[in-house]
């Protein structure tokens, strides 16, 4: 992780083109779900960027104009096909937005085909410099199908993994399913990522507003902040309960909270351990940090760290470290004693024997 410039000279998020990603598995309705949010006035200035156009079936009447990967349609908003690579086609796409070759857009949403691993594409908006520059992660939304959800879930390590890292689930279908059905898809959903909000969806109809306004935009602190780290309306982070379905077991959703404050270096090390660790069992981490006595949210989608965001201020009164964990297989005691050993005896070898139990493990 990089050294952390506590000054608040600028607010990093504010200003970057906020990206959702759109996931879910083969058959869930990602194509009917997008041809339904296409046509909302809200959406008039999105760029959405899918894998193939003859996939998502946006109807002919909609698109104005068409060049070879851009489709500028009737309503503003913009669809781009990914021909070469995701990174390739939202610099280009900002290139034109900047010469006004295609409509000014406010927000991204990038659909992934149904076998897609989410995780590396966040990973790329994080990591690639420009991108980082220009576009900001607003969160993922996955969509599971209510019919089919606990065969996938159960059979399927990509349509787990789809869910894990979701910020809200979206269960579509359900109209289709029996209420033992979507019981059932409910409580899988939940065992996997106790952190997601879930949504019913019908026939691809969809606020346009839980696309959006997911993640952090600001480091202004607020309720928004407070929403976006799983907090309760008392500022403390929601219960998780126990329980999972034997077949999901391998994916645990944990918060810790830690009294005392930390360093950054300690902090920092605790979590560059982590990472090269075990970083592919970390699915996701997020929380905000008591650096020195002062705010700090910071993100993880396995080895890759978003940058850390100092705060203006305390969301709330209370001033502990809280963190929310999503793991494969990395238990909740291992991850908890890498903290302390690193906070309390990095002088004296604490990174080391932290080590040795992570790989452990």
């Amino acid at each position: 992780m990089q050294p952390l410039a506590l000054a608040q000279h600028r607010d990093g998020p504010a200003g970057r083109i906020p990206v959702t990603l759109v996931t879910g598995f083969l058959g869930s309705g990602k194509t009917t779900l997008l041809s339904h949010v296409l046509r909302q006035p809200e959406m008039n200035r999105a760029a959405v960027v899918i894998n193939e156009i003859g996939e998502v079936g946006i109807d002919h009447e909609l698109v104005a104009v068409s060049s070879e990967n851009i489709s500028v349609l009737v309503n503003g908003c913009i669809c781009c096909t990914v021909r070469t690579d995701l990174q390739e086609t939202l610099r280009e796409l900002f290139g034109q937005r900047r010469a006004g070759q295609v409509p000014d857009f406010d927000r991204v949403i990038v659909e992934t085909t149904g076998l897609a691993d989410p995780a590396p594409v966040v990973q790329t908006l994080v990591s690639d410099t420009m991108l980082a520059a220009h576009y900001r992660v607003d969160g993922v939304v996955t969509l599971v199908d209510a019919v089919h959800g606990q065969g996938l879930l159960r059979d399927q390590p990509e349509a787990r993994k789809q869910v894990a890292l979701a910020d809200r689930v979206l269960v579509s279908k359900s109209d289709l399913a029996t209420p033992q059905q979507l019981a059932g898809v409910r409580a899988d959903i939940e065992s996997l990522n106790r952190t997601a909000s879930i949504h019913t969806v019908l026939h691809g109809q969809l606020d346009p507003a839980l696309l959006v306004g997911i993640g952090l935009a600001s480091a202004r602190a607020g309720e928004h902040t407070l929403r976006f780290l799983n907090e309760a309306p008392d500022h403390r982070l929601r219960p998780f309960p126990g329980g999972a379905s034997p077949h999901l077991a391998d994916i645990r959703t944990f918060s810790l909270r830690i009294e005392e404050a930390f360093t950054w270096d300690a902090f920092a090390a605790a979590m560059d351990l982590l990472t090269s660790v075990r970083g592919a069992d970390l699915l996701r981490a997020k929380g905000i940090v008591n650096v020195d006595g002062q705010p700090v949210v910071v993100q993880c989608v396995q080895h890759i760290f978003h940058p850390a965001v100092p705060l203006d201020r305390w969301p709330s009164d209370d001033h502990a470290t809280r963190l929310v964990f999503i793991t494969r297989r990395l238990e909740e005691r291992v991850i908890r004693s890498l903290f302390g050993a690193v906070r309390e005896l990095a002088p004296s070898g604490g990174q080391e024997s932290a080590s040795q139990q992570l790989r452990s493990s």
